[in-house]
């Protein structure tokens, strides 16, 4: 029966993992907040799925539920349990770098999982597996700019303040909709901390500031879902909505006209590329220090190329 604390399982034979030795390997996992969205839910449903057919691994799974106290005090207690590899999900990117270069003296390889811990971080971890967040955020801009045809005033709802996958999405978003359609202009940032309901406040608020709003950018579809209930309530019509990363309310948006674009991001790919990672880091295999998976644009026009998300 699965733990939250401890579980021996196998590793999923699609993945076709190999591990050299026959001795059994420990790997810890210590995840951001679980409860927080779907994304991050269907995350751990997946890597544990992932981890379930090679009797040689044993898996540590852990929730710091978003609090970074509670990640590092985990990260302690993996180290202490003399794990042989750690995945982890960074709760604040910079607050997790001591106890990831504690980790690292300890012998112990990390991998940092969907988002990046900050630079100062790099030095102590064995390699980064996920999502090009800057590039989402760069697609998202190019979208934006086709669906505005260069032009007009836009709002942008940001995920977690402090969070690295949020500051590379709006970073990514800001530089390129500056190279690429200059007169296409940013009137406010606020968060939207991953949640919908919070993000729908965000966007009243934005209503309430702005006469016109030509479009909204936000980190994620869960929170551009949020944004756009905000609109259709207040009867705001001919807003340009655009996420990135495309949750299953923003694909079904998108089928109903009422939202333009996306990134197309998977939790499951998300998940057993860390397992992979993770995996081959231990192999002794050369393993990117970025080890990016693709994520490519999501929009109305090319919405039946790709599956409806599943969270």
């Amino acid at each position: 029966m699965f733990s939250k604390i401890a579980l021996s399982v196998a590793v999923a034979s699609v993945m076709a993992f190999n591990v050299a030795s026959a001795e059994t390997v420990r790997i810890g996992i210590t995840q951001n907040n679980v409860g927080v969205d779907s994304y991050q839910t269907t995350y751990e449903k997946a890597f544990i799925e992932a981890a379930n057919a090679d009797e040689n691994v044993e898996v540590v799974v852990l929730d710091a539920g978003g609090d970074v106290a509670r990640q590092i005090g985990q990260m302690q207690d993996l180290i202490q349990q003399r794990v042989d590899a750690i995945i982890i999900w960074p709760t604040n990117g910079q607050a997790v770098i001591p106890a990831v270069r504690q980790a690292k003296s300890a012998g112990i390889p990390v991998i940092v999982t969907n988002s990046k811990i900050a630079d100062a971080g790099m030095e102590f971890i064995a390699a980064f597996s996920g999502p090009d967040n800057i590039r989402q955020g760069a697609y998202s801009a190019e979208m934006m700019c086709d669906a505005l045809d260069n032009k007009g005033q836009i709002v942008q709802v940001a995920g977690q303040p402090g969070y690295t996958t949020a500051i590379e999405r709006a970073k990514g978003f800001e530089d390129r909709l500056a190279e690429a359609c200059p007169e296409v202009k940013i009137l406010e940032t606020q968060p939207g901390d991953w949640n919908r309901e919070k993000a729908q406040r965000t966007m009243e608020n934005f209503l309430t500031k702005y006469d016109r709003i030509d479009g909204v950018y936000a980190g994620d579809d869960n929170m551009g879902v949020g944004a756009l209930n905000a609109a259709k309530a207040a009867k705001r019509d001919g807003i340009i909505f655009i996420g990135a990363t495309n949750f299953a309310v923003g694909y079904e948006a998108m089928e109903r006209g009422e939202y333009y674009g996306s990134v197309y991001q998977s939790p499951v790919d998300d998940a057993r590329a860390a397992l992979q990672t993770a995996l081959d880091v231990l192999d002794g295999k050369d393993v990117p220090k970025l080890n990016y998976f693709d994520t490519p644009k999501i929009t109305r026009d090319t919405l039946s190329q790709f599956d409806k998300p599943v969270f």
